[in-house]
């Protein structure tokens, strides 16, 4: 009790002492929350900015759900879920996509952050002006086309998943309980009136404060895909060919970099860590997120991405075989090509199907094993995830790391290929088969595939060429979406062979959208959230 008593006795005179030596002036304290808004200088700016390329990472490098980059792909016309997680499964089990499932709440909450990131940075540009330090008249309107770039993305994707969703333009400066969903109408013209602000304002690509930061073109090509999704096809063109049209841009078309020594083919070579921007020889490069070892480069990289993991093969659970870079280093196969992708997509001697592309034979490479140099079977269930081909643009390997948890490469957000093909989708629904094909064959011509003609082309024949150009690319499940074919293509006719556990579920017309998360319902206690139909 002594010793209680004693250090009661000096906690309450080292109190006093405090409490007398402290003036007036210590205690007058600015109290910044979470709501705070205020950005006075150009470093707070330029920090604003830039966060939202951190968030944009975390998009890509979402390593709490490994199936994560599954979901965008299975339950659609080119690949089906096996050594699945879980996150996946709403998504080709269609009747268990309902409006609590974890991915249709985290996109919900990950956009509208953007939004929020965005529209404090708009706010702050266009109310203050020059009275920011550091800031030029040039520079405020680049500043302010980069956060009005972010906002446009976030709504096109939105849009896209949600269809109707409410409209915030101004920084949250309390908590808000009555949002209500705009009119489709009103999202499309904010979307378009930001993305042609950053059209006009963005520096030229080449010309950006940092090479990772968005140009006028990705501008151009963001605002193609949206006028694409809204229906207004000639100016969806037009965006294309500023892009198609800048001399910075050229197809990759002969091999270069840091395996142009090796066997291998110019397409292969776009996706090889250290030849994935466009200041290391990818002259198709047009946005690049750049990642990095954190153990190399602290901060170089958010999370864990499983993009190498999700979409390459477990080749290595079998005996005799073991991780290498030759093989793209240590997938778990959480999905598997279908045989529509890996037996009907490709003509022969497409260079997008080659070995160097797809891998599709192993040899035994484990230097112990008595089978070491000779070729492995490829039947039984092994061809399902273990021995299963696999695309090899997510190769990665580090011989630090030979597990493989994460794959730090860059990830390529927009590059000139896919600009062909949103061309050839503007040319097509406006009934230029000609020029389609034209757009489609210099695509062509670059893999040696076979030229196509005006009579094949359609909607569904640019979809294939995206699945040809663009595999483990593209958001899959967003652009069968965006083009309204999500309920044609992720059918038996695609997906024929699939084993049981792996066969699409459920698909319905209420499928066409996301429910909107029930979370965001029930808190918003003021006013009226709708549910989308059929959930």
């Amino acid at each position: 009790m002594k010793h209680q008593l004693r250090y009661i006795t000096a906690v309450s005179v080292l109190f006093l002492l405090v409490i007398s030596s402290c003036s007036d002036s210590f205690l007058n304290e600015k109290v910044e929350d979470q709501y705070s808004t205020d950005i006075n200088d150009r470093e707070s700016l330029r920090a604003t900015l830039i966060l939202m390329y951190e968030a944009t990472s975390n998009f890509y490098s979402k390593s709490d759900q490994q199936g994560w980059p599954a979901l965008w792909n299975v339950g659609t016309d080119i690949a089906w879920p096996v050594q699945y997680q879980g996150v996946e499964i709403p998504f080709f089990r269609y009747n268990t996509l309902t409006p609590d499932v974890h991915a249709t709440w985290w996109m919900w909450r990950w956009e509208y952050d953007i939004i929020e990131n965005a529209n404090n940075a708009i706010n702050n540009i266009e109310s203050k002006g020059m009275a920011i330090e550091g800031m030029t008249e040039e520079r405020l309107a680049a500043y302010n086309a980069e956060a009005r770039f972010f906002r446009a993305k976030a709504y096109e994707e939105l849009a896209t998943l949600f269809g109707p969703v409410p409209i915030v333009t101004d920084p949250i400066a309390e908590p808000k309980f009555d949002f209500t969903r705009a009119p489709l109408s009103e999202v499309n013209a904010l979307i378009e009136e930001d993305l042609q602000y950053a059209v006009q304002n963005l520096p030229d690509f080449g010309q950006t404060e940092d090479e990772q930061r968005v140009s006028n073109a990705a501008a151009s090509q963001l605002l193609a895909k949206h006028y694409l999704r809204v229906g207004k096809y000639a100016e969806a063109e037009a965006q294309a060919d500023r892009v198609i049209n800048n001399p910075n841009f050229t197809l990759v078309n002969a091999r270069y970099g840091v395996k142009a020594d090796q066997p291998g083919d110019p397409f292969s070579d776009m996706f090889w860590k250290g030849n994935m921007r466009h200041s290391q020889g990818n002259s198709e490069a047009i946005w690049v997120l750049e990642m990095e070892n954190p153990s190399d480069v602290r901060g170089g990289s958010t999370g864990a991405p499983q993009q190498r993991r999700v979409w390459g093969g477990s080749y290595h659970s079998r005996n005799g075989l073991m991780p290498a870079d030759s093989l793209g280093g240590r997938g778990i196969a959480r999905l598997r090509l279908n045989n529509w992708v890996l037996y009907n997509l490709y003509d022969e001697g497409d260079m997008r199907n080659s070995r160097f592309n797809i891998h599709r034979q192993h040899w035994y490479n484990d230097p112990s094993s008595e089978l070491y140099g000779q070729p492995v079977p490829y039947e039984g269930a092994d061809t399902l995830f273990i021995l299963t081909p696999y695309t090899m643009k997510w190769k990665h390997f580090d011989p630090r790391d030979t597990f493989g948890w994460g794959m730090w490469k860059d990830f390529i957000l927009m590059r000139l290929g896919e600009t062909y093909l949103l061309k050839a989708e503007a040319q097509v629904q406006q009934g230029d088969m000609a020029g389609a094909a034209a757009s489609i064959n210099v695509l062509r011509e670059r893999a040696n595939a076979p030229l196509v003609t005006a009579a094949e082309m359609d909607l569904d024949f640019v979809l294939d060429e995206r699945a040809r150009e663009l595999l483990a690319e593209e958001n899959r499940r967003m652009e069968l979406m965006r083009t309204d074919k999500l309920l044609d293509r992720a059918t038996d006719a695609y997906n024929y062979g699939a084993p049981e556990n792996s066969t699409i579920e459920g698909l319905r017309d209420a499928n066409k959208l996301w429910p909107i998360p029930i979370s965001e319902i029930q808190l918003n206690t003021e006013a009226e959230l709708t549910q989308n139909p059929g959930y």
